[in-house]
C-alpha cells in the first residue's frame, strides 16, 4: 500500500462515484438526528418546535437576522461548483473513498494527501486542507500540522476534525495540538467540541452523547479562542464565529446510518470556504446544502444503502436555488 495517495479528477460534468468505508462517527445526530427532537416529527422539512431559538415550532426558511448572509447560501454552492476548488484530505483510512465520492459528487476535486514528506508541499497548491483524526498515527499528525502551518501561511482555509477528542489522552493530546495552531474551522458533533474545548463531554467513542445545544457556549468560546469558525452537527448543526450563530434544521436521521458521511462533510466545508469572502457564510451554506442532500436521498429511499448512493445523486443534483429555497436557517448575534 502506497504512503499516501492522490485522488484527483478531472470529469467535464460532475458524476458521483460510489462510497465505501470505519466503524466511523455518525456526524449528523450528536444524539442521532431524530432523536435529540424526542417525539418530534422526522425533520425533511421543519424544525423541531422544543429547540431553544427556534420559536414557534419551525424556522422561517431562509430566514436573515442581523447576522445574516450578504450573498445567498445558493450563491455559495454555485460560486464553489465554479471554481472546483483543489481539496487536500487527510483523513481516516475508513472516509477516504467516500470523501473522495462525496467531493467529486459536489462539484469539488479532491486529493487524499497524507505522506509526512510531501503534506506541507502539497498544501502549496491546494485551495483548502482538512485534517481528520479518525486513525491517528504519529506520522500522520506530523503532516497534519506541517500541511497546516503551510497553508495558513498561505492564507488559505483549514478545517479540523477532531474525531472521538474527548475518547483516549492521545486524542485529546494531538486535537488540542492542532486546535492551537488556529484552524480555520473547527467542525465536530457536540461531545468533540466539548472536549476541544477543554468541557466536559459524555462522548461515547466516535458517537456524541451530547446535543448541540450544550455545547453551543463552548463552541462560540472556542471560535473566540481560536479567531475562527466552529461547526457542531447534530440534530441542530450550529455554526459560530464567536460573533455570529447560525443554526441550521435540516437533514435526516439516516444520514447517521452510512459511515464516513460525518468526515465528508469536512470536505464539503474545505471545499466551500476555499475563496469565500465570509467563511462563516460559506460553511452555513455547505451544511446546509449537505443536509438537504440527505434530505433528499432519504424521500427517494428511506434504507441505509440504497441511500448512500441517492446521497451522492443528490450532492450532484442540488441546485443553488433549491438551496436558497428550502434551507432552514436561523441566525442571530452570540451572547457576550
Amino acid at each position: 500500500m502506497t504512503d499516501s495517495a492522490t485522488a484527483q479528477a478531472q470529469p467535464e460534468q460532475r458524476k458521483p462515484e460510489q462510497a465505501n468505508t470505519e466503524q466511523e462517527r455518525p456526524e449528523r445526530g450528536g444524539p442521532q438526528r431524530g432523536q435529540e427532537a424526542a417525539s418530534g416529527p422526522d425533520r425533511a422539512g421543519t424544525a423541531a418546535s422544543n429547540r431553544p431559538g427556534i420559536a414557534g415550532g419551525g424556522l422561517a426558511r431562509a430566514a436573515v437576522a442581523a447576522a445574516g448572509p450578504t450573498m445567498t447560501l445558493g450563491a455559495h454552492l454555485a460560486g464553489m461548483r465554479a471554481q472546483r476548488p483543489l481539496v487536500q484530505n487527510i483523513t481516516n483510512f475508513v472516509a477516504m473513498q467516500t470523501m473522495a465520492n462525496v467531493l467529486l459528487a459536489a462539484g469539488a476535486s479532491p486529493a487524499m494527501v497524507h505522506a509526512r514528506e510531501e503534506a506541507a508541499e502539497f498544501a502549496g497548491l491546494a485551495s483548502a486542507v482538512t485534517l481528520n483524526t479518525g486513525t491517528p498515527e504519529p506520522d500522520w499528525v506530523a503532516a497534519m500540522e506541517a500541511a497546516a502551518t503551510a497553508a495558513l501561511a498561505r492564507g488559505i482555509p483549514v478545517v479540523l476534525d477532531p474525531v472521538a477528542a474527548g475518547a483516549t489522552g492521545y486524542r485529546r493530546e494531538i486535537n488540542g495540538r492542532l486546535a492551537r495552531l488556529s484552524p480555520s474551522i473547527i467542525k465536530g458533533n457536540a461531545s468533540e467540541i466539548l472536549a476541544v474545548a477543554g468541557r466536559t463531554s459524555a462522548s461515547r467513542g466516535a458517537d456524541s452523547g451530547d446535543g448541540t445545544d450544550a455545547a453551543e457556549p463552548a463552541a462560540i468560546a472556542l471560535a473566540r479562542a481560536t479567531g475562527g469558525i466552529v461547526a457542531v452537527t447534530g440534530a441542530i448543526d450550529v455554526v459560530t464565529d464567536g460573533r455570529r450563530i447560525a443554526r441550521i434544521a435540516n437533514g435526516s436521521p439516516l444520514m447517521t446510518q452510512v459511515t464516513a458521511l460525518g468526515c465528508a462533510l469536512t470536505g464539503i466545508v474545505a471545499a466551500f470556504a476555499a475563496g469565500a469572502p465570509d467563511r462563516f457564510h460559506a460553511t452555513v451554506a455547505a451544511l446546509a446544502y449537505y443536509a438537504l442532500a440527505g434530505e433528499r436521498a432519504a424521500a427517494e429511499d428511506p434504507r441505509p444503502g440504497s441511500f448512500a448512493t441517492a446521497f451522492l445523486n443528490a450532492l450532484h443534483d442540488v441546485t443553488p436555488e433549491q438551496v436558497d429555497a428550502l434551507a432552514l436557517v436561523e441566525y442571530a448575534d452570540a451572547p457576550l
